[in-house]
């Protein structure tokens, strides 16, 4: 599953280290997910949408 992370996160001028704190995860975390190496809990998910003033839908990418 591909993601818009990265690029709503530089439109806002953050580090992976910024958003990660303002969520409550590691930098890591949020550079697995940008590299969609790991695919967020439902909650994270949702937290990330929220915080980058987007939906779910638009964040997350669902191939067939």
């Amino acid at each position: 599953m591909e993601n818009n992370i990265r690029k709503l996160r530089k439109e806002k001028g953050m580090r992976q280290e910024d958003l990660a704190r303002s969520l409550g995860v590691s930098r890591q975390t949020i550079n697995a997910i940008e590299n969609n190496k790991y695919n967020p809990t439902l909650e994270l998910a949702m937290r990330l949408a929220r915080f980058l003033n987007t939906t779910v839908e638009e964040l997350f990418i669902l191939e067939d």
